[in-house]
């Protein structure tokens, strides 16, 4: 399985901004499961699973892992996803999906600059960025994340995805804490921390 996955594909990135099917990645990325076990683990119908099931392989982003014979002779496929993280273009994002995916860029800089807000609160410092500001940061992020995560493009996973997650995305916001816009913001942290 490979690291990362940029998606480039504006059809896939579209399946990526359903919930379900994301949820779906996530499981999977964990260990391969079947059609079955995933309706129960999400409480849905076998036919809603195997339809998501189906977008989802034909837009490359899940494979059949192994097959076999389970109980009263049926096959089981088990599923995996053919990256351990997805990360959208966003140079593809369709317009009335950008809100969507910012959210979830907004919920990853919060809880990061949290993280940072802990670490430089010990040298009596804090960090002052207003509402407006965290979604133009979030905006900057949601930019450069896939040029950062290039580097993980095409290799081989070797960590578990949250990891690898954390990685990115601090690399990313180091990269955007460089740029003048934000230079000014981050530049009494970067010195403490």
């Amino acid at each position: 399985m490979e690291a990362v996955k940029i998606v480039r594909d504006v059809n896939a990135v579209k399946l990526l901004a359903d919930p379900v099917r994301r949820e779906i990645l996530r499981l999977i990325a964990t260990e391969p499961l079947t059609e079955t076990q995933l309706a129960e683990k999400l409480s849905l119908t076998k036919p809603s699973i195997a339809h998501h099931l189906t977008m989802l392989r034909k837009a490359g982003l899940i494979r059949i892992k192994y097959a076999k014979v389970g109980p009263h002779g049926i096959l089981q496929k088990y599923y995996e996803p053919t990256a351990q993280l997805f990360i959208e273009d966003w140079q593809v994002v369709p317009e009335e999906l950008r809100k969507y995916f910012l959210h979830g860029h907004m919920e990853r800089l919060r809880g990061m600059l949290s993280a940072l807000q802990l670490v430089v609160e010990k040298n009596g410092k804090k960090i002052e960025i207003d509402s407006k500001q965290t979604k133009e940061l979030a905006h900057d992020i949601a930019r450069q994340v896939s040029t950062v995560s290039e580097k993980y493009e095409k290799t081989k996973a070797t960590e578990d995805g949250e990891r690898l997650l954390i990685k990115i995305y601090s690399e990313t916001l180091r990269t955007v804490m460089k740029q003048s816009s934000w230079k000014r913001l981050f530049e009494n942290i970067q010195e403490k921390t």
